[in-house]
């Protein structure tokens, strides 16, 4: 796949880039690749896959009423919070990550691309979520953790009326149906559920949660408490 048929397969999500935005991309895909035999980040490192089960896989989420703030729990080498803000500049971007060897990473590529308005931080998803309930208009994962584990760590940090998306595999939907009860005692309700291809044909769920009410206090609890007990 040449990134020509990689603005094509976005083309027809109604997702147009600019010429800024190519640049932008195409620069990221290699500068992984490159950084990536020094300092291991991913195990996706070839162009077109970098393409497809990154960008393409983080654009999914991709959507023209996303505004306002957005923090990415677990953005590993940035997906989907750094593809997201470059192609919706305007979106104000948190990156968490707690291992520091990708830190050092994405604050390189943010400063390589020129990006404002977004912020990395060393830290775990239920750490922040402690220290700034309500922050958010909108917070990602990218299938890190299991679902049920995973609202608890991020829903704190969504304001009331905003979203929790998180993208998952193929049998994202019977892990919603799992999580049911977590995502009801966190606050929040699913509002839409649809089921999309990468270009390869692998297949992906992507979950919209919108939080109804404020996340009781007592969550989230440490991390070691919530793996060996999820809600």
């Amino acid at each position: 796949m040449t990134f020509l048929q990689f603005q094509k397969a976005l083309s027809d999500r109604n997702i147009g880039l600019n010429e800024k935005m190519c640049e932008q991309l195409d620069f990221y895909a290699r500068y992984l690749k490159e950084y990536n035999e020094k300092v291991n980040l991913t195990a996706i490192t070839d162009f077109e896959e970098v393409l497809d089960k990154h960008f393409y896989d983080s654009l999914l989420l991709y959507d023209r009423k996303l505004e306002g703030t957005l923090a990415d729990v677990g953005t590993g080498a940035g997906f989907p919070g750094v593809v997201l803000k470059i192609v919706i500049p305007e979106l104000k971007v948190v990156l968490l990550e707690p291992i520091g060897k990708r830190c050092v990473f994405l604050n390189s590529l943010i400063e390589q691309l020129g990006l404002k308005d977004i912020e990395v931080l060393q830290e775990r998803g239920e750490d922040h979520s402690l220290k700034h309930r309500e922050a958010y208009d909108y917070v990602t994962a990218r299938a890190v953790s299991n679902l049920n584990s995973l609202i608890e760590v991020c829903g704190a940090m969504v304001k009331k009326e905003g979203y929790f998306i998180c993208l998952r595999g193929k049998d994202g939907r019977e892990e919603l149906k799992t999580a049911s009860k977590a995502i009801e005692k966190i606050g929040f309700r699913v509002e839409s559920v649809k089921d999309e291809k990468l270009i390869n044909g692998d297949s992906r769920m992507i979950a919209y949660l919108k939080k109804v009410k404020e996340t009781p206090l007592k969550y989230p609890r440490k991390y070691n408490i919530i793996k060996k007990s999820p809600l």
